[in-house]
């Protein structure tokens, strides 16, 4: 067979570097080439890897030092033969010093065969320290973790029985790591059942109505104790003050009630005195008209005068008993009113986010419910906008997640002085925000949400006297016919994703 000339070898290598998806690194494209063209491949002596290797050897000893010195001199020649030579000599420097070491070269190293006392402590702990995640459910567990830590804690205990004692354990984790992350989830979804339930039994009673919804949004994945320490902080303070209202409410209630009887009372009183004075005037007119004489008729009309005037009394007193009473009433009716908006405030603030103010996911899905009902009975476009603050973890890890939150707080407060009164920012999750914009064609959406970049990096946020530059990527998508608020949501966090890759501090229309 004909000798191929090289420059079809060449042709056919890179063929087959694009064919196999291989980089076009000097290595890859020599091993295909003498693949090709049959030529044996020699490999390349790993220079690099050996080096790494020569740092990290202990030099201490007199031998160990000749050892690195023919170890770096095999490097430089790139010979095999020498670097093999220099490792059979490790190997019978570390077997001599376990025959036949004094006691003054204990210094020389050693094969390892048993744990460090240390390292075997460390892993005990972290053993015990892990179990209580696990729960108690699973026995083997338990018993494979207590015989490993009996083990750790035995004196020199062996490597080998160590790996095969924490591959069993390891093994059986897994399992009950499975069954936490299981009973966990349907916990969870446990809980919002519970949680709905209350909220349909409940719909009439909106102080309840706020605390099922910051229990939803307590228990809504991902969970981490830093957000349900602050929902935690934030709920106590909103049931403080319904029970205080509901306190209240129910107490104006029952004077209410009390009100009432009284007034009903003065009713029958009024009633019963009208109808003896009716009964008397009856007799009175009565025994006037059988009366033949004006001696007779005068102590009648004494009589007549006395009960009007005892009727013109108790007539005055009983209107100034119910002008009385109904000035009370109005003042507990005014009273009530001001403990229901007082309720409605405190439930409102379920409804929102502790840290930046911005509506909660709770807060979010009733605005768009509201805004898709608008717009379907206007005909008017709505947009919604996810945004993402870029390089978050930088600023967190810089300067610290106490910054963090406050710059969270500064690009919700931006937001709101440049945006519409009736465009609705909320916090999605983390460093994400949803923005609601009524009224909004697409075009101008991606202008607004370009406008509200443009101010961000006017206003800087400022952390102990330094200008921190916040930008965000955003996608922007508006609702079509028939489209679910989920749906459109998840369309701009596409976008989002779109101009993340793009190179961030962008607006994308999806």
């Amino acid at each position: 067979m004909a000798e191929r000339p090289p420059s079809e070898i060449a042709r056919e290598t890179l063929k087959q570097l694009a064919a196999r998806r291989l980089p076009p690194t000097p290595d890859n494209y020599q091993a295909l080439y003498d693949e090709i063209a049959g030529n044996p491949s020699v490999p390349p002596f790993p220079q690099g890897p050996l080096r790494h290797i020569l740092r990290v050897l202990p030099g201490q000893t007199p031998g160990q030092k000749r050892l690195l010195g023919q170890l770096e001199s095999a490097i430089e020649n790139s010979d095999w033969t020498q670097l093999q030579s220099v490792f059979v000599g490790y190997a019978n420097l570390g077997l001599a010093s376990i025959a036949a070491a004094p006691a003054s070269a204990a210094a020389e190293p050693t094969a390892a065969t048993h744990l460090p006392e240390e390292l075997t402590e460390q892993l005990a702990r972290l053993i015990d320290n892990t179990l209580p995640a696990l729960g108690e459910d699973d026995a083997r567990v338990l018993e494979l973790a207590a015989q490993l830590t009996n083990f750790l804690r035995q004196p020199s205990p062996p490597i080998s029985t160590f790996g095969l004692m924490l591959n069993n354990f390891s093994y059986r984790v897994s399992f009950a790591t499975e069954d936490q992350a299981a009973i966990r989830s349907s916990l969870l979804e446990l809980l919002h059942m519970l949680f709905e339930n209350i909220s349909v039994l409940s719909q009439d009673d909106r102080w309840l109505q706020g605390q099922v919804e910051a229990l939803m949004a307590a228990s809504t994945p991902p969970l981490t104790l830093r957000r349900l320490d602050e929902v935690q902080r934030r709920l106590k303070d909103v049931i403080f003050k319904q029970t205080e209202a509901k306190e209240r409410t129910v107490q104006a209630q029952e004077q209410m009630k009390e009100l009432l009887a009284t007034f009903i009372e003065r009713l029958v009183q009024i009633t019963a005195s009208s109808s003896t004075y009716h009964d008397k005037m009856e007799h009175c007119a009565e025994r006037i008209g059988q009366a033949t004489s004006l001696q007779e008729i005068t102590p009648l009309l004494e009589e007549v005068m006395s009960a009007t005037r005892s009727m013109a009394l108790d007539s005055r007193v009983a209107r100034d008993e119910l002008q009385d009473l109904r000035e009370r009433s109005d003042a507990r009716h005014a009273e009530i009113a001001k403990l229901q908006e007082e309720l409605d405030r405190a439930s409102a603030q379920a409804r929102h986010d502790p840290l930046t103010g911005s509506l909660n996911r709770k807060g979010l899905d009733e605005v768009m419910e509201r805004e898709i009902a608008r717009a379907v009975r206007n005909g008017s476009p709505l947009c919604v906008a996810l945004l993402d603050v870029d390089n978050f973890k930088l600023i967190n890890d810089r300067l610290g997640h106490t910054a963090g939150d406050e710059a969270l707080v500064h690009l919700a407060g931006v937001t709101r002085e440049v945006m519409r009164p009736q465009d609705m920012l909320a916090r999605y999750g983390g460093e994400e925000f949803v923005l609601v914009l009524p009224d909004t064609a697409l075009t101008q959406g991606v202008e607004a949400m370009t406008r509200l970049q443009r101010e961000l990096t006017t206003r800087y946020f400022l952390k102990d006297r330094e200008k921190v530059l916040i930008t965000f990527s955003a996608g922007v998508a508006q609702l079509a016919d028939k489209e679910s608020s989920t749906d459109a949501i998840r369309r701009a966090d596409q976008g989002m994703y779109l101009a993340k890759r793009a190179g961030k501090n962008r607006v994308m229309a999806s």
